[in-house]
């Protein structure tokens, strides 16, 4: 995950939020004002205000810049470690900048009240570091308490966002499958095998069918076995077969598939993927490999590009890409040389 930068912290908050702190500070100050009597003096109540009010954006501050960014794909003992050792330097680092707080506005009282300011050092140490402290707990207390407030509402939208996306990523995924194009060519296959081929134009429609039932029965879910997806693609494959001939081969080397999952129709994808961008003939055919590497399925094909190709989008890759790190919380590693273009998708035991 990306580390967040300094820039990236402040956008994680709207200056709504500091409003609301500004009010809240100034309604404790109000009712510290009217309900402690030794808090008299003017200067002690406007003081009081800026020292909470920026002792909660300092403290707010802090947590997001610690904690905003915890990578959770880690082992539990080593984010417990890291939590840790981040709470601790968010303690010291949070009194540290209370009491320079502190120290200053007691400076700018000693110098209104033009007193001498040259022992604002000694008074915090001998009388003014108990007043620091129990403020400070207590401003510690409250930023606490709105930041966990404002990490809860953060989570809530990530959590929606996340759904949205997995919505849309689900629906872009329906949509390529059901190619209009792909349809087209299918629908011209069957109508020119019916009169030549019967028996191939049976086994065509049997396949397609079979075809579109995974995708409607699997599309919609996150992950599936490695198997059911290998046998839906040889189906998916077949059809192509049926229609290309010896044009596309496709040699897939993999033992024991029940043991992994993956993405639902996601060799799919990738299988047309390479199919749309190549060009495929008895003397040059497209040669298609699928085999597991590391904790990776890899796709290799042979490149052949078309001589005129479509400007892509790569809709495809991008929203499968998308869908890994949605749900896999891993990347789709494309690797492309002279000779071959490859794509690594990764997998779950």
């Amino acid at each position: 995950m990306k580390a967040l930068s300094i820039s990236d912290i402040l956008n994680l908050r709207k200056p709504l939020s500091h409003i609301l702190i500004l009010l809240f500070s100034l309604v404790i100050t109000i009712i510290n004002q009217l309900t402690d009597k030794s808090a008299g003096l003017p200067f002690f109540s406007i003081s009081m205000f800026v020292m909470l009010f920026a002792q909660l954006e300092v403290f707010i501050f802090f947590g997001n810049l610690l904690f905003a960014n915890l990578n959770f794909d880690r082992s539990p003992a080593e984010i417990t470690r890291i939590v840790l050792v981040r709470f601790v330097i968010f303690i010291a680092a949070c009194l540290l900048v209370s009491m320079i707080l502190f120290v200053l506005l007691q400076y700018m009282e000693l110098m209104i009240t033009e007193q001498d300011p040259s022992n604002v050092l000694y008074n915090f140490i001998h009388s003014g570091f108990r007043t620091w402290f129990n403020s400070t707990i207590k401003g510690m207390a409250i930023g606490a308490v709105i930041f966990i407030v404002l990490l809860w509402q953060t989570s809530l939208r990530r959590e929606q966002k996340l759904k949205e996306e997995n919505l849309i990523f689900q629906n872009e995924t329906l949509k390529s499958q059901v190619n209009p194009h792909f349809l087209f060519n299918s629908l011209n296959t069957i109508s020119s095998l019916i009169s030549t081929r019967p028996d191939d134009a049976e086994r065509f429609i049997n396949n397609l069918s079979t075809v579109y039932r995974y995708i409607l029965e699997n599309g919609q879910k996150d992950i599936v076995s490695l198997q059911s997806e290998l046998e839906f693609l040889e189906e998916y494959f077949s059809l192509h077969k049926i229609r290309d001939e010896e044009k596309i081969l496709l040699s897939i080397d993999i033992s024991d598939p029940a043991r992994f999952k993956l993405l639902p129709v996601s060799l799919q994808i990738l299988l047309e993927n390479a199919i749309k961008h190549n060009i495929s003939t008895r003397e040059h055919p497209l040669r298609i490999s699928i085999y597991i590497e590391d904790h990776y399925i890899v796709v290799k094909n042979n490149l052949q590009r078309k001589a005129t190709q479509l400007k892509s989008t790569k809709t495809g890759l991008n929203n499968l890409a998308q869908r890994v790190m949605l749900t896999l919380k891993s990347e789709l590693i494309v690797e492309e040389t002279i000779d071959h273009f490859t794509v690594k998708l990764p997998l779950l035991k």
